[in-house]
């Protein structure tokens, strides 16, 4: 895991997506362009949250979220998703 010097802002997450996919169940192997969007991830950093709901995720949870939920954002060359805690499904 990666230590990233962002501190997002009340009920917002930072992700690090996981790596697309490279190859098929059959083995066939996937060209980028065709590549899916990763629905998982893993929490780099959190927020404090809001005044009455707490943070339920914390750092180093790996967490499922939707295909086109957050911002793409660029921290020291890596790149990574800022989204809000509701914007996740699940913590696997």
């Amino acid at each position: 895991m990666s230590k990233v010097k962002i501190n997002p802002l009340a009920d917002r997450v930072v992700i690090q997506a996981a790596a697309a996919e490279e190859k098929t169940a059959g083995g066939i192997i996937i060209p980028d362009t065709a590549k899916e969007k990763p629905q998982r991830g893993t929490v780099i950093a959190v927020g404090a949250g809001k005044k009455d709901e707490p943070m339920t995720v914390k750092v180093g949870d790996t967490v499922l979220y939707g295909k086109y939920a957050g911002t793409e954002i660029q921290i020291d060359g890596k790149d990574f998703l800022i989204m809000r805690e509701s914007d996740i499904f699940a913590i696997v």
